[in-house]
């Protein structure tokens, strides 16, 4: 499988490019990601690829580098915790704009949404003992 490196990705439109290891630029969607995922830029990648209506499509994507580690007690970095937490923002704000419009967002939409809320009030509540 070919190997890279998240290029950019945004969360509230759902899609990104993998610039390859051989320098091709790869679409992500938002369907290739691991459930709950949010790439950041420079997060190494392994993926599936083929050949779209508009170029290379990456299948599958699996993130190579290791999630910071939970361990009872630590906490990440607040640098680190604000950029999630601003990622998060923006994709609540597109939520919100789903709402307003009368619209929920769909079911798979909303469980990603779910999930990442749940991390992130979990990292929150970590405790410095």
């Amino acid at each position: 499988m070919p190997t890279g490196r998240i290029k950019w990705y945004d969360a509230e439109k759902g899609f990104g490019f993998i610039t390859g290891d051989d320098n091709s630029d790869v679409f992500v969607h938002v369907t290739a990601l691991p459930d709950g995922a949010l790439p950041r830029p420079n997060s190494r990648v392994e993926y599936g690829v083929a050949e779209g209506r508009r170029g290379l499509q990456a299948l599958q994507v699996r993130i190579l580098d290791p999630l910071p580690s939970v361990a009872e007690g630590a906490r990440k970095d607040p640098d680190d915790m604000a950029a999630i937490l601003e990622d998060l923002i923006r994709m609540l704000d597109g939520v919100s704009g789903q709402l307003r419009r009368g619209r929920y967002p769909d079911e798979r939409h909303a469980q990603r949404v779910s999930a990442v809320l749940r991390a992130v009030a979990n990292d929150l509540e970590v405790s410095e003992n």
